[in-house]
């Protein structure tokens, strides 16, 4: 082609002449010096198949699949060691907003695949209804066949979502008779609980701003307020006490799924942990159901927050928001030993901005973490807690010294002093 226009304007002569004329003592390139022309008879070749537009299709996909190749083996030559940061895109940014309306676009279609309410009720009645009962006890239970046979009811029924849970690995998970059968109501509690914990999860991840996988305090105290509408014990809550509600639901989950403090609890444990369970069984409707010490002992009910609420209240003198040692030491009736209470404060307690960072007063989530400590003795983290502040010189064990120093201050805060010398001796030679 450009040949034949090149040798076409030295043969046309007078035409292309009178057709262009070219300044006076300047001289048009040839097109084969030109580099744009170069790189497209290279792309193009002999021009062959020009028509098609399929073809020229097809060869741009080729090129782009050997240059990417060509950077996957450089990378590969580069070394395998991973990236262990990935910088998150800036807020208001294209590739924030587009991470944003996919992860929103992706939980809204994982919760479209979750059972209703309705859809429980309906499995229900046809687990019911195809089961057979055991003649010795008396249970419902239903053999493999009956569990396939359930299977293509209920998916008939409900549709296609149901059918995960009636895998067989599903059925090999429970426990069965010398007949090959299972029981349906632990079988139906292990579907219902799935879909709670999914919807849980789905819940929490819209939440999670960031997309990191964890949870920060105002979004998990958000996620407890949209929950309280849903917890019949929790309905009549006077609004006014709604925020301080949710700041102490909301330390239990962080004393015990993020143990290293960083202000952040990942989203896995919390829904693997015996805080979500707890919070839960709020569910239950009927007030007679659930005795005043059950109330007492669960952390999230109504009574016993407002118990803690009130408690730091009064122990707060002065009014301030926050509690000096001394204003701790009238905790539990005063039974806490000095030593202790100072313990608390070395290693539980943040140094105060007021007063250039010398004076320590304790806030109300520190005051929160102490109460979930002390009435969690028997936990890990309860325990932690508790150590470091028996471990007075922070070496990871426990001295005959230091447990001697301990035992002193309770001996002199509750007994005579001749009875604590005699005491101190036998307790001393014990522990050699």
């Amino acid at each position: 082609m450009s040949t034949a226009s090149g040798d076409g304007a030295d043969a046309g002569g007078d035409g292309a002449s009178s057709a262009v004329t070219a300044p006076a003592g300047r001289r048009i390139p040839p097109a084969s010096s030109m580099p744009w022309v170069r790189n497209l008879r290279r792309f193009v070749g002999t021009g062959a198949g020009l028509g098609s537009e399929a073809l020229m299709e097809l060869e741009t996909k080729r090129i782009l699949l050997e240059i990417f190749k060509e950077r996957q083996r450089k990378s590969a030559e580069a070394g395998s060691i991973p990236s262990f940061y990935k910088k998150k895109p800036e807020e208001g940014s294209i590739s924030s907003r587009v991470q944003r309306l996919a992860k929103y676009r992706f939980l809204k279609k994982q919760s479209e695949l979750l059972l209703n309410a309705d859809d429980l009720d309906a499995m229900w009645v046809c687990l019911r209804e195809n089961c057979v009962i055991d003649d010795a006890t008396g249970a419902e239970k239903m053999n493999y066949e009956d569990f396939c046979h359930i299977a293509t009811v209920c998916t008939e029924q409900i549709g296609q979502k149901c059918k995960r849970f009636f895998s067989p690995s599903n059925f090999m998970k429970f426990e069965k008779d010398d007949s090959g059968r299972i029981a349906i109501l632990p079988f139906y509690l292990y579907v219902m609980r799935t879909v709670s914990l999914t919807q849980a999860r789905i819940d929490m991840s819209e939440l999670d701003e960031d997309s990191d996988g964890f949870l920060q305090p105002h979004e998990m105290e958000a996620y407890i307020r949209g929950l309280i509408p849903n917890l019949a014990q929790l309905r009549d809550m006077p609004t006014q006490f709604v925020q301080m509600y949710c700041r102490i639901a909301a330390r239990k989950f962080f004393f015990f799924c993020d143990p290293h403090r960083r202000g952040k609890a990942c989203i896995k444990k919390v829904l693997l942990s015996n805080c979500l369970q707890e919070l839960m069984e709020l569910h239950q409707e009927s007030e007679e159901e659930v005795t005043d010490t059950e109330q007492a002992e669960n952390w999230f009910s109504l009574t016993s927050a407002q118990r803690i609420c009130d408690m730091f209240l009064a122990l707060d003198k002065d009014q301030n928001g926050t509690l000096s040692k001394q204003e701790l030491k009238e905790y539990a009736d005063g039974t806490l030993t000095e030593i202790f209470i100072e313990r608390v404060f070395d290693e539980h307690v943040r140094r105060s901005k007021v007063g250039g960072g010398n004076s320590r007063e304790m806030d109300f989530e520190s005051f929160l973490d102490f109460v979930l400590a002390l009435e969690n003795k028997d936990t890990p983290e309860g325990l932690t807690y508790l150590f470091r502040c028996l471990d007075l010189n922070g070496r990871g064990f426990l001295t005959t010294a230091d447990i001697h120093t301990l035992f002193r201050y309770v001996c002199k805060a509750k007994l005579a002093p001749m009875l604590y010398s005699a005491l101190s001796f036998v307790f001393l030679r014990s522990l050699k």
